[in-house]
């Protein structure tokens, strides 16, 4: 296969590849046996096999082919040059027509640091576990800005522990002020913004506690708290943005196609799988559990080879309800993206997986929603023995005080707070039934929402109750 043919080769080309590429002792074969990351018809990234040994692949191709790869040898380049640790840069090449072509050591069993915080992330906010992550990257990060380099596309996937040392990788994201010179102070504090924006928010109040962590390997500068925190709230912002773009077009996160008569999205790794749920959905929801049928939405547990999946069906009662929904977007629709940004922002709710939108000529009809099944119980059925005692448990009432926390942080409301669309799971609190779930822009508009959702809340238990008193006590208002 030539080079240049995966351009044309979309997101999954037929594996093993075996491309002819040319270094200093002639051509040779490279056989390209998996694919880490595709950029259909721009970059791919792979493990394979050159000259008998084993290598991980960048390939370039398409129209911004000289320019990635002139980008990313830069990168490469300054961070060998700078004495930072990075895979060793084994045979570059640039033949016009083609495309280019980056062969790196592979690093065997290497395990990034986001592969290693998504194994201590759940445990109790800033446990050793999670202090030791987070203090290889803030040292690496460090190390970087002390030599003028920072890290454009920084976070914890671009850095790869593998023997005891940490590698940094990824030079295409590699940029540099002044090589070999500690980097301002403005360049710094927005890089560190860029990392801290990427964790989760209940580590903020740590930050200060991390930094020193960071001041080990760079003490050049003294860095104001205030100021960083303004560049993390500022980054935080713009990625949640940047997401729910993703959410609704086809990208590496998700696979979205539009047409006249049909608009239909996958998280895309479930794609394979789902699109015969949505094929035949109607007959599904026949078979399963049903919790809700007829008027506006029909909801079941269904069964896809011993998976449980919910999907619910979004109908039209009639002409005149069709009337009312066709020409806006649907309800479906409105609960893939609010679905999608309470994970992004690390509030539990079951994982959208897949969407469809019935279209005629491009006027909206049925709709259908697929996500994930959560087991437990509702917040009615689990505090039922303590309704009169008042006496829950610590540790769920804890979870609830945390959910009403990051929904007031966030700005969330959510329309419908009733005690059956909040499940447990996993030891935390789960939001379903995100119809009418709303992120406001202005606090005034917020605090009139949550005050409805907070009464709706309070009224799952009679007034007079225990537990109706001790829930009123702890949840907080909003002014």
């Amino acid at each position: 296969m030539r080079l240049s043919e995966l351009q044309t080769a979309g997101r999954s080309p037929d594996l093993p590849l075996s491309l002819e590429l040319s270094d200093a002792a002639g051509s040779a074969q490279l056989q390209v046996l998996s694919l880490l990351r595709v950029l259909p018809g721009q970059r791919y990234v792979g493990a394979g096999v050159w000259r008998g040994r084993t290598v991980l692949a960048k390939l370039m191709v398409g129209s911004k082919a000289a320019r990635n790869f002139e980008r990313e040898l830069k990168g490469v380049r300054l961070l060998a040059e700078q004495g930072l640790t990075t895979p060793q840069l084994l045979v570059d090449g640039l033949q016009e027509g083609e495309g280019g072509w980056l062969l790196f050591e592979f690093l065997e069993h290497a395990q990034s640091l986001g592969d290693a915080w998504s194994a201590v992330e759940s445990l109790p906010v800033l446990a050793d576990e999670q202090q030791a992550v987070l203090a290889q990257a803030l040292e690496a990060i460090g190390q970087m800005h002390l030599k003028g380099l920072w890290q454009e596309d920084l976070h914890l996937d671009n850095l790869l522990r593998h023997n005891g040392k940490l590698y940094v990788i990824d030079g295409a994201g590699i940029c540099v002020e002044e090589a070999g010179k500690p980097l301002s102070r403005q360049k710094v504090l927005e890089n560190l913004g860029v990392f801290f924006a990427q964790l989760p928010k209940s580590l903020e109040p740590f930050i200060e506690e991390l930094l020193v962590h960071y001041l080990l390997s760079n003490g050049e500068h003294a860095l104001p708290l205030e100021a960083l925190l303004k560049q993390v709230e500022k980054v935080r912002a713009w990625r949640l943005n940047d997401f729910m773009n993703k959410v609704g077009r086809d990208c590496t996160l998700f696979s979205v196609q539009r047409g006249a008569f049909a608009l239909r999205a996958f998280a895309r790794e479930e794609e394979p799988a789902l699109l015969p749920v949505l094929a035949k959905a109607d007959a599904l929801l026949d078979q399963g559990h049903l919790y809700k049928t007829g008027g506006a939405a029909s909801v079941g547990k269904v069964d896809v080879a011993g998976r449980a999946l919910v999907v619910k069906r979004y109908n039209i009662k009639g002409f005149a309800h069709w009337l009312k929904r066709f020409w806006r977007p649907s309800r479906a629709w409105h609960s893939w993206q609010e679905g999608n940004r309470l994970l992004f922002l690390g509030i539990a709710t079951p994982k959208p997986l897949a969407l469809l939108e019935t279209r005629f000529l491009w006027l909206r009809a049925k709709a259908y929603l697929v996500t994930e099944y959560l087991s437990g119980p509702d917040i009615i059925e689990r505090f039922a023995p303590y309704v009169e005692s008042g006496d829950a448990p610590e540790a769920e009432l804890q979870a609830l005080d945390q959910l009403f926390a990051d929904l007031i942080r966030e700005r969330i409301s959510h329309g419908d707070l009733k005690g059956y669309n909040v499940f447990w799971d996993n030891g935390r609190w789960a939001l379903i039934d995100l119809d009418s779930m709303c992120q406001h822009s202005s606090q005034s508009s917020f605090a009139s929402a949550y005050a409805r959702d907070r009464a709706r809340f309070m009224r799952n238990w009679p007034q007079a109750t225990a537990l109706h008193r001790l829930l009123d006590q702890r949840l907080p208002t909003v002014s």
